[in-house]
């Protein structure tokens, strides 16, 4: 069987298995999740076996530092996906909730009611615990997957996958509910994108050229966004503490992920106060600090910003300094340079905090806490299949309700037009 031949196999699989699904009674797709959880746990040695292998490939490779902190399975990751698969059985089912009823004068009753979307193509890079995210959360919203990791983590997803088969079988749930493609040749992708016929939307998750290639080649609807350039405004308002604690965990808590602060904005009237101690504490932690010509008046030792560095996703240990005079300047900043996917502003101005949330155009705006949170776990969303800096549809992390739709749903009792 050549790609074209196998991709066409998994497609229909899913489009049959994704019928089932959607008829799927809440206990058992639940039931399904947790059966998972415990494989996961009992698989627990085999896991972190194939992701050394993965590691070691990596190395040899000379994959990027970000990308190997991404590839990376531990103890603690593992505890973190068996947790996610628990907290999305712990959620509320979505599909068939119903909303909206209201009669009509003609006496029939008007709503809609929700949905799954059918099936679903996911494509990622590094990142094994995205094989359960995506197929956890596909799976519980009523979904076929079908997901296709990076070359770099074939071993560890082939290792998730055996967990997931474990998992969809105990609960007597069609094995192709969730298929890992097994190959890592690039044509799979190219075949994938296509698949029109059977995919009913693809979520790609990695680097901002995957997406962008996707985006421009895919016949399927495709929820994307393309980088994480993400601002922490420190207003003039801001509480010292809280900016300093904030700045610190946005940009090093880790460095290669889409919601770690890029570009640190700050007052004018906080700068002599803030931005030594910032300085010496990025410095500790080996961030190279890349200024305007006014926060270099105050630090020194940083190196000059050009224009590109404002619209920099460094995933890495560099972070962008600008003063800015107000909060319109910020704003206007925030909007031009940015990704639209999370900013945030420090201070202890209500009104202030109201007007940020309201003009900068971004998926995540946050008051008072590091950007970081912007995940679908700490959302409570139990995992993300993707973030989305996308307006139609899903926007922001993407968990159940955004892997679902709605019909419109009539009853009526015979009523007939005239």
């Amino acid at each position: 069987m050549n790609i074209a031949e196998y991709m066409q196999s998994l497609g229909k699989q899913a489009r049959e298995a994704s019928r089932q699904l959607a008829q799927a009674a809440t206990e058992v797709k639940n039931a399904a999740l947790l059966a998972t959880a415990e494989e996961l746990d009992k698989q627990r040695a085999a896991l972190l076996a194939a992701n050394n292998e993965d590691m070691k490939a990596g190395a040899t490779r000379q994959l990027d530092a970000a990308l190997l902190d991404r590839l990376e399975l531990n103890d603690e990751r593992i505890d973190a996906m068996i947790e996610g698969l628990r907290q999305v059985a712990s959620l509320p089912d979505p599909v068939g909730e119903i909303t909206d009823m209201s009669y009509r004068p003609s006496g029939i009753q008007v709503g809609k009611m929700r949905v799954p979307l059918g099936v679903v193509g996911i494509i990622y890079e590094s990142r094994p615990n995205v094989t359960v995210e995506a197929a956890s959360l596909c799976l519980k919203a009523g979904n076929a997957a079908i997901l296709r990791g990076g070359s770099e983590a074939i071993g560890s997803n082939q290792a998730i996958a055996k967990c997931l088969m474990q998992g969809l079988k105990a609960a007597g749930l069609p094995e192709a509910s969730v298929q890992v493609v097994e190959t890592i040749d690039r044509e799979a992708v190219a075949q994938m994108i296509t698949l029109s016929e059977y995919i009913d939307v693809l979520v790609p998750r990695g680097g901002k050229g995957l997406i962008e290639r996707i985006t421009a080649d895919a016949k399927i609807p495709v929820i994307k966004h393309l980088d994480g350039v993400c601002h922490v405004y420190v207003d003039r308002y801001a509480d010292r503490e809280k900016a300093l604690a904030i700045a610190i965990n946005a940009k090093t808590h880790r460095y290669g992920t889409c919601n770690t602060m890029e570009t640190l904005l700050v007052h004018e009237s906080q700068a002599a106060s803030l931005l030594p101690a910032l300085a010496e504490a990025y410095e500790a932690k080996g961030v190279e600090l890349r200024g305007c010509a006014r926060s270099r008046v105050v630090v020194p030792g940083m190196l000059a910003a050009i224009d590109s560095d404002w619209t920099a996703e460094y995933l890495a240990p560099i972070l962008a300094v600008k003063l800015v005079d107000c909060l319109d300047e910020a704003m206007v900043h925030i909007n031009t340079y940015g990704s639209h996917h999370t900013d945030a502003i420090i201070t202890e101005n209500y009104t202030r905090a109201r007007r940020f949330m309201a003009v900068v155009d971004s998926s995540s705006v946050m008051v008072n806490a590091s950007t970081r949170f912007a995940d679908g776990f700490e959302y409570g969303l139990g995992a993300e299949v993707g973030i989305s800096t996308d307006k139609i549809h899903a926007r922001g992390p993407v968990g159940l309700n955004g892997l679902t739709s709605q019909k419109y749903i009539v009853l009526g009792d015979g009523q007939i037009r005239g």
